[in-house]
C-alpha cells in the first residue's frame, strides 16, 4: 500500500468500509465487484482499491492457500471441481481463483472455467473467480494476492489458485500460496519433461491424474517413477518430503487423500514454524513485486523513454546498436527526464 493510504479522504474511507462490510457479509456478488475494482487498471480506481485492501487486511490471513498447476491436459479444472465439491459438501467454504490465459489478439480472457466447473458453480459454499492472466508470467494475475486477501476477508478458509500451467515460471505462484500441488499425467512423452522438471522442484505434492480404466496401470508406474525422482531433489519446504498420489477426478477416487496430505502438511509446517515464516517472506516478496512493476510502468510511460524508444528499437533491428547499448540509452533518457 502507498504511504498516503492512511491519509485517505473521509468519503473514500467510508466508501471502502461499505465495500468491505458487504464483502464480509458473505455476498458473492459484493466479493466479485470488489475484485473487479482491485483488478482495474484505471488510475481513478487505484485510491479506492488501495483503501479497500487496507481495510480488508485485518480480516485476512486465516486460510490455507493451495496453488494448483500442471502440464496441459492434466485435468486441473476437472480435479478442482471434484476436490472443491467434496469440500463444499462437507460444509467447508472454498474460493477458486482460476486464472485464464489471455487472448494474444484481444488481450481478453477466455474465461472458460465457470463453464468447465458447472457442478461446483452450483455449490453455495463455493466462489469461483476467473481472471485473465494478461500475459503475466507465472500463470497468475498482477492482483492475485489482493484477490486472495478479499476472499479471506469474505470468510473463505480454503483458497485454491489454479494457474495457466503452460510451463511459465511457477515461482510466482509458489510465492503466494502455502501448499503447492502439481498435477501430471502418465505417458505424456519426452516433450513435456522440461516442463515437469521445472515444476516438480517446487511441488509439495505431486498428483498423477486420470487413474482410471485402462490408464490405471500407467498411472501407478508413473507414480513409482516420480517417487524415485523425488529422492534426488531437495524439498521446497524444509523437513517435508513431497508425496506422490494418484486420483481419478471422474470417479472421485483419491480426492480425499489429497485433502489429508494438505492437512498433514499444515500441521507439520505450523509446528515447525515454517508456515508463519513463509507467510512473512511472501509479504516481503509482494512488496518487491509491486515495486518492480511500478518502476517498469513508470519507466515505460516516461516521456524521454517514449521519445527515444522507436529510434533505439530501429537501430537494434538494423544491427547498428547492441541490446546492451540500447537499454543504456533508454535508461539515460529516463534519468535525464527525471533530473
Amino acid at each position: 500500500m502507498s504511504a498516503t493510504t492512511t491519509e485517505a479522504h473521509p468519503d473514500l474511507i467510508a466508501q471502502a468500509r461499505a465495500i468491505v462490510d458487504n464483502v464480509r457479509s458473505g455476498s458473492r456478488v459484493a466479493l466479485g465487484r470488489a475484485i473487479t475494482l482491485i483488478e482495474s487498471n484505471a488510475a481513478k480506481h487505484a485510491p479506492l482499491a488501495e483503501e479497500v485492501i487496507r481495510q480488508a487486511l485485518p480480516y485476512a490471513g486465516h486460510s490455507i492457500r493451495v496453488g494448483i498447476t500442471g502440464v496441459p491436459g492434466a485435468g486441473k479444472s476437472t480435479f478442482i471441481e471434484a476436490f472443491g465439491t467434496m469440500l463444499c459438501r462437507e460444509g467447508k467454504r472454498v474460493a477458486v481463483l482460476a486464472v485464464d490465459p489471455s487472448s494474444t489478439v484481444t488481450h481478453g480472457s477466455v474465461l472458460g472455467d465457470k463453464t468447465r466447473m458447472e457442478m461446483l458453480c452450483r455449490e453455495e459454499n463455493c466462489f469461483i473467480r476467473p481472471s485473465p492472466s494478461s500475459g503475466t508470467l507465472g500463470g497468475v494475475t498482477r492482483k492475485s494476492r489482493e484477490t486472495i486477501i478479499l476472499c479471506e476477508a469474505a470468510g473463505y478458509p480454503i483458497i485454491l489458485v489454479e494457474t495457466v500451467g503452460v510451463g511459465q515460471s511457477e515461482t510466482a505462484v509458489r510465492s503466494m500460496v502455502d501448499f503447492f500441488l502439481v498435477l501430471l499425467i502418465a505417458g505424456a512423452g519426452d516433450e513435456l519433461q522440461g516442463i515437469k522438471k521445472g515444476i516438480i522442484e517446487l511441488a509439495d505434492t505431486i498428483l498423477i491424474t486420470k487413474a482410471d480404466g485402462e490408464n490405471k496401470p500407467r498411472t501407478d508406474m508413473t507414480r513409482a517413477e516420480f517417487e524415485r525422482v523425488l529422492h534426488y531433489l531437495s524439498s521446497p519446504t524444509p523437513g517435508w518430503r513431497p508425496e506422490v498420489l494418484t486420483c481419478s477426478s471422474l470417479e472421485g477416487i483419491g480426492i480425499r487423500e489429497v485433502w489429508d496430505v494438505i492437512g498433514r502438511f499444515c500441521e507439520y509446517t505450523q509446528k515447525s514454524g515454517f508456515f508463519t515464516d513463509n507467510r512473512r517472506q511472501q509479504t516481503l516478496d509482494w512488496i518487491e513485486d509491486m515495486l518492480s512493476q511500478q518502476l517498469w510502468d513508470d519507466f515505460i510511460r516516461n516521456e524521454g523513454v517514449r521519445e527515444h524508444w522507436p529510434q533505439v528499437e530501429q537501430a537494434v533491428l538494423t544491427g547498428q546498436l547492441s541490446a546492451t547499448a540500447a537499454w543504456k540509452q533508454l535508461f539515460n533518457a529516463y534519468t535525464n527526464t527525471h533530473d
